[in-house]
């Protein structure tokens, strides 16, 4: 297996960088790699890897256990890597009995309740959905508390036995002579595989597991504002617990469609609109699409290709603030190609009568270039 690149690495961030710059960062690379813009054959893998490390590093307490202990294996409690496809078990909550539990290294009672492991769904959304918000039912497979059995596993009227091998600890020390001398391992119980418990009459629903597999609908409310990449946390939508453990968490990644027409960077919208030689010459009032509806803007006369004008208000609502961002209007001015012998000759008048003022133009160009060059 690869090894894992530095999270702070992967984002070109110091580690000394602020939730901001993070954010920035992420948001930067996110829109590089993002599989429905970049086609390359690595851009998925790479978007992957951008979204692990800042799931991580925009997370403080997820942040602070990796500046302390570096890579995590998945499966053990860091998240954001160990999902695949739209669903992944995770089990963010066993980082927290490997550094704090047990006291310190002794043995964790294994007929404890046990949280259930997390889930990563990820959800994709339209551009204005994402803009105005949205509301959606999803249905997803996990495992659910066994409603027979409640979790024991036991058919219903019985109760497991405690493991008459291990004595209900789940383990089993090994002995081994070596030529260092008598070396004691221990290892999962083989007679109860490491549960403690011995259950002689199996529930028929769970067939002893405790847990079912179900389909789950779940309700999802996606906030105005939501950027690509975002993350929605479902507490308590993810995985059964165990023995009467709480249920893991859902977390819903957001990827968004581009639109054709609008572009956004953060909470302003930017889009093109087309002019004529005319209407950039002489100036016009135009109509502009924004994300709700229509508005006029003036155009004045002069106005150069590249232009841009601030529509004030008419960008994204703000995620977690008052107010909306802008639209930003780039103007481009288009040059006819088919053009009537009566069109042809007005620019040819057009172009005789401005002769001598641009003659003027080239001549103070040059004239600041000159000067430019002599150091004036």
């Amino acid at each position: 297996m690869a090894e894992k690149r530095d999270y702070y690495e992967v984002l070109s961030v110091g580690r000394d960088a602020s939730d901001e710059d993070i954010k920035k960062a992420y948001r930067k690379l996110a829109r590089q790699y993002h599989p429905d813009v970049n086609k390359a054959e690595n851009a998925e893998a790479q978007f992957k890897e951008v979204k692990e490390a800042y799931d991580v590093l925009s997370d403080g307490q997820k942040r602070a256990g990796y500046d302390q202990y570096g890579h995590v294996d998945p499966n053990q409690g860091m998240g954001g890597g160990g999902f695949s496809g739209d669903f992944g078990g995770g089990g963010l909550g066993d980082i927290f009995d490997m550094f704090f539990g047990g006291g310190g290294g002794g043995r964790r009672d294994p007929n404890a309740p046990q949280r259930g492991n997390d889930l990563q769904y990820t959800m994709t959304i339209e551009f204005k959905e994402a803009v105005f918000g949205k509301e959606s039912d999803i249905t997803i497979p996990r495992t659910e508390t066994c409603d027979t059995c409640f979790g024991s596993g036991a058919k219903p009227g019985t109760k497991p036995h405690k493991c008459s091998v291990c004595n209900g600890s789940g383990q089993q020390e090994v002995v081994q002579n070596t030529p260092f001398g008598r070396m004691a391992n221990r290892r999962a119980c083989s007679n109860c595989s490491g549960t403690g418990q011995i259950i002689k009459d199996r529930c028929t629903t769970c067939q002893g597991q405790g847990k079912v597999k179900k389909q789950r609908k779940i309700h999802v409310k996606i906030p105005a504002g939501v950027d690509d990449g975002a993350q929605l946390r479902m507490t308590g939508e993810g995985e059964g617990g165990l023995r009467g453990g709480p249920a893991g968490d859902l977390y819903i990644v957001i990827r968004v469609k581009s639109h054709e027409f609008f572009q956004r960077e953060g909470d302003d919208i930017f889009c093109e609109i087309p002019l004529t030689f005319a209407q950039a010459a002489l100036g016009d009032e135009i109509e502009i699409p924004t994300l709700s509806d229509k508005v006029k803007l003036k155009v004045p006369a002069g106005t150069q290709t590249g232009t841009f004008f601030r529509l004030k208000g008419r960008g994204v609502p703000r995620l977690r603030g008052i107010g909306q961002g802008d639209q930003h209007v780039k103007v481009v001015i288009v040059t006819p190609s088919n053009l009537s012998d009566e069109q042809k000759d007005l620019l040819r008048q057009i172009a005789s009568l401005d002769g001598e003022k641009t003659h003027e133009h080239e001549q103070s160009f040059f004239d600041r270039v000159k000067k430019a060059f002599r150091g004036d």
